[in-house]
């Protein structure tokens, strides 16, 4: 087990400079060439790998290319074109009260704000804040998706096992401006080493300082 330092500011700070320079080059793995793309992506990425959502968009996207087309789209015809994506029913039905709802409230864009993002169907914090960071360069808070939730908690950043609760104690230790940055090399780090079952931590550049390492003494 490694020796965490002594205040959870500091163990941050190690963290993400470790981080930083192993994986200076990770961002967000998901493909879109404008906020609306962004929105949609993101809101399909729940509980789906990042690669199948890409490889449903490649033609998703051609076909529907305005928050018109969602708002109009059958639900039915919807939800076949993202069948391979989870919970393809439900997401359907977001992804037409999103194009209604952007048609009706914000003339046909993709807000700005944690709260009118928030306000729209099956958009959450992490949606939202996915959006705000990559579609508008803003941080309003910390993304904390499963890879971000299974290590902050390891490396002793947070002992919530909330979402909300975990982004609130990570934007107290957290420097605004790593904020976007942190989830990433959470993600590239949880991806290649810190996995879920079966965590490498023999191939760990944080193990000497990871309360959970599961190497001896």
């Amino acid at each position: 087990m490694g020796s965490p330092r002594d205040t959870r500011e500091e163990q941050a700070t190690v963290v993400m400079d470790r981080l930083a320079e192993a994986y200076p080059e990770a961002t967000i793995s998901l493909e879109f060439s404008n906020r609306l793309e962004l929105l949609i992506a993101v809101v399909l990425s729940a509980q789906c790998p990042d690669e199948r959502v890409n490889e449903t968009t490649e033609s998703l996207f051609e076909t529907y290319e305005s928050p018109e087309e969602y708002a109009e789209a059958d639900v039915e015809e919807l939800a076949a074109a993202i069948s391979s994506i989870t919970y393809p029913n439900s997401k359907a039905e977001y992804l037409q009260g999103i194009g209604t709802r952007l048609l009706e409230e914000h003339d046909g864009t993709v807000p700005d704000t944690m709260e009118e993002l928030t306000d729209l169907p099956g958009v959450g914090r992490k949606t939202a804040n996915v959006v705000l960071q990559h579609g508008y360069d803003l941080s309003a808070g910390v993304v904390v998706d499963t890879h971000v939730m299974r290590l902050s908690r390891r490396l002793g950043l947070t002992e919530e096992s909330r979402r909300e609760r975990i982004e609130a104690d990570l934007i107290e230790l957290l420097p605004r401006e790593r904020w976007k940055a942190f989830t990433h090399w959470l993600i590239a780090h949880g991806r290649a080493v810190c996995s879920a079952r079966n965590p490498s931590c023999e191939d760990c550049i944080l193990e000497d300082v990871c309360p959970s390492s599961r190497l001896e003494e």
